[in-house]
């Protein structure tokens, strides 16, 4: 009996809960729980109106209180917790899994709320901790963090002695028929794209100014279009753990338009993520307030939910690893990748293709682990383990690949 607990009801969280009503079989009693309830209900309610006919259970917890987070784990007992919440939430959330005994997953590495920052050292800092109490973590199992990872172990075992060059390239050529909107919570969104970028080379982290390098790249189906170099954290466990990597560097596309709105808000000071004190009138009118408001997170209220993006979007995503390394004595390129449809992804889940892209893996990941494929005490990253029976799941889910052998990389 796999009891599986997952923690987030957003787009992506929607993508999973449909995928694991999907494969009842594997996953044979499960909860949706949110900050707001409602928001779980709704999910259940419609996976049920799609036919799904599994018995899934909702709660309401707030996933910054770890006192919270363990009556619940303790009252509903998992195996496994899937945090589909945001990432200021993942060490919280871990801390209620080694006190409940659970096992844990998650789709992004933490960063602190007043910091925008990210890197993997403050989760791999319990690895020692989930080992001693026999629990699993896995971390980072969305797409990019996730089937990237995957992607590379796969390479790695079955067509590279040598990983030399790693590109990890996203492109979503998909259109919403939004002025602006973010595809994921916009917060973290905005944050991760107006940072510094990071890329690997020769043993050393070089840092670019944001969206500083770019180059026109071809997608599959898709064509040519421009991409910028970004820091995404999947490259610091891949560089770890692939030491024969000379290059590391991640791309991912960008409208015209996307920058100029998001020039001019970063310029008019609304990317902030510190506070700032405003006076606002009172809701019932009886006068004013001084309050503390981010203001990214008051974009984030006026700017499109993501989760409402999905009914009018064209278009698709095409997200992959193109690698060079050398086989048998002989240099070789290497392009792996998916391309997802927008309307397909809305038909089967009521979301858009960002989010089932990340929806989908995580699922996956949580299969991996109640199979018991993927079990081993400690915190580890995807290309820890065994990428074959991941790769054969991505092909049944919903999310086929596509490899192209010696061709030109661009990069």
């Amino acid at each position: 009996m796999a009891k599986v607990l997952m923690i987030g009801a957003g787009g992506v969280a929607t993508v999973a809960a449909f995928k694991i009503a999907q494969n009842a079989d594997v996953f044979t009693d499960f909860m949706i729980a949110s900050r707001r309830k409602a928001k779980c209900d709704k999910i259940v309610e419609d996976i049920h109106k799609a036919g799904y006919k599994m018995d899934i259970k909702t709660a309401q917890v707030d996933a910054d209180d770890v006192e919270q987070l363990k009556a619940l784990f303790n009252d509903y007992q998992p195996e496994l917790v899937i945090n589909l919440a945001l990432p200021y939430q993942d060490l919280t959330i871990m801390d209620a899994c080694l006190a409940c005994g659970c096992n844990y997953l998650d789709t992004a590495n933490y960063e602190p709320k007043d910091e925008a920052h990210f890197e993997y050292s403050w989760q791999w800092a319990y690895k020692d901790r989930f080992e001693q109490a026999g629990l699993t973590a896995i971390l980072g199992c969305g797409f990019d963090p996730g089937v990237s990872g995957v992607y590379t172990a796969y390479a790695a075992k079955h067509h590279f002695d040598e990983i030399h060059y790693l590109d990890i390239v996203d492109c979503n050529a998909g259109d919403h028929h939004h002025a602006f909107a973010t595809n994921f919570n916009p917060e973290i969104n905005i944050r991760e794209i107006t940072q510094k970028g990071l890329y690997y080379k020769d043993g050393q982290w070089i840092e670019t100014e944001p969206l500083e390098i770019h180059k026109p790249l071809t997608y599959p189906n898709i064509g040519p279009r421009e991409s910028y170099l970004l820091h995404h954290e999947e490259l610091e466990s891949l560089v770890k753990n692939y030491p024969t990597i000379k290059q590391g560097r991640f791309w991912m596309t960008f409208g015209e338009q996307y920058l100029k709105h998001l020039d001019v808000i970063q310029n008019i000071g609304m990317s902030r993520i510190d506070e700032i004190e405003y006076e606002a009138p009172l809701a019932d009118g009886s006068g004013t307030a001084k309050v503390k408001i981010v203001p990214l997170q008051f974009l984030k209220a006026v700017l499109p939910n993501p989760q409402d993006l999905g009914e009018n979007y064209e278009g698709e995503t095409s997200i992959g690893c193109r690698i060079r390394g050398i086989k048998d004595g002989q240099e070789h390129t290497y392009y792996v990748y998916n391309n997802c449809k927008h309307q397909e992804a809305y038909k089967e889940t009521g979301m858009q293709g960002v989010s089932y892209t990340t929806g989908v893996p995580a699922m996956i990941g949580a299969m991996m682990f109640v199979k018991g494929i993927w079990k081993k005490p400690g915190v580890w990253n995807v290309e820890d383990f065994n990428p074959d029976p991941f790769m054969e799941q991505l092909n049944k889910q919903g999310l086929p690949w596509h490899e192209v052998f010696d061709g030109d990389l661009e990069l």
